[in-house]
């Protein structure tokens, strides 16, 4: 599966410059998470649904996975930008 991603909120910029910050969290994604960008992001959601008895130790892991990864790339994306209080980055499975 694939998956995009978009900066959300951010105050006004030109679009090479949200392109290139959605780059930059993209590949963080990928380098940390690699194929397991698309589960790690499903179990994250799960857990957040559910509570911690109907979750498997994969699930969690996964999980905690995505959270690390999310804030690394995070960072990489808002570098060079700044940060905006209300900003974030979507992520949307294809």
């Amino acid at each position: 599966m694939s998956y995009t991603v978009k900066l959300i909120d951010f105050p006004d910029a030109p679009a090479d410059v949200f392109a290139s910050a959605e780059s930059r969290f993209r590949r963080e994604l990928d380098k940390l998470l690699g194929d397991g960008v698309v589960p790690a992001l499903k179990a994250f959601e799960n857990a957040s649904e559910s509570s911690a008895d109907e979750l498997t130790k994969n699930d969690i892991a996964l999980a905690a996975a995505w959270a690390k990864a999310y804030e690394s790339a995070k960072t990489a994306g808002f570098r060079a930008l700044g940060e905006a209080d209300e900003a974030y980055f979507e992520i949307r499975i294809d």
